[in-house]
């Protein structure tokens, strides 16, 4: 009987050991997905954000930053004096109670400085009020009153007094006033814009009853 001879130099052979094989619980899969939607929320929430900080810089340009003309207008007037000549011997000498207000349109305060407001008649000048300095704030409206004398002792020659002596014949005047306030308008305390208020009005004043009609403003 022969025996088997064992070569030494041959490797033993072992069984090939089976590949690896990983196999996705449902928690792991659960977990993954709360992820990923965890970035989406996220991803839509900084979107969101984007766009909402869009709209507010453009509302902010647009509405905000879009600067108005301020409104300067004469509102009532009344006498406290009244003295007028007669056709044959023209004068004048009133003592006028002016209401004007300031309305700022803008959502920053308006600052005017220091004016005045120059009453004339056929273009020479009768007399002037003077309006002090102040501040209108965002969206509001300012009263503000003043006293002014018109004579006229200004009007320049004699064809001014001849006009002046027809008019009152007729029993009206037409005056005019016209001022022009210079300021700023200012926002969230950084941003400036300079802006001036303009008033430009007519109005006839009655003689028989010293009354002021037919006020416009432009």
């Amino acid at each position: 009987m022969e025996t088997e001879k064992f070569d030494h130099n041959q490797q033993p052979s072992y069984p090939l050991a089976p590949p690896h094989t990983y196999i996705r619980s449902d928690e792991s899969l659960a977990e993954e997905e709360l992820r990923r939607k965890k970035r989406r929320k996220r991803i839509l929430y900084i979107s969101a954000f984007v766009v909402f900080q869009t709209v507010v810089v453009l509302v902010f340009a647009l509405v905000v930053l879009r600067f108005k003309t301020p409104k300067f207008r004469l509102r009532a007037a009344s006498f406290t004096s009244f003295q007028v000549g007669n056709s044959s011997n023209p004068s004048l000498n009133l003592r006028l109670n002016a209401q004007f207000t300031v309305r700022n349109r803008n959502y920053g305060r308006f600052k005017y400085e220091y004016g005045s407001v120059v009453f004339s008649y056929r273009g020479l000048t009768l007399g002037q009020g003077f309006i002090d300095d102040a501040r209108v704030r965002a969206r509001s409206t300012k009263k503000v009153n003043a006293t002014v004398v018109l004579n006229s002792a200004g009007l320049g020659g004699q064809a001014e007094f001849d006009d002046l002596g027809r008019d009152i014949g007729a029993g009206v005047l037409t005056l005019t006033g016209y001022s022009e306030l210079e300021g700023k308008i200012q926002v969230i305390k950084v941003i400036k814009k300079k802006k001036s208020a303009k008033l430009n009005c007519t109005m006839d004043v009655i003689i028989a009853t010293r009354t002021i009609q037919n006020l416009k403003c432009l």
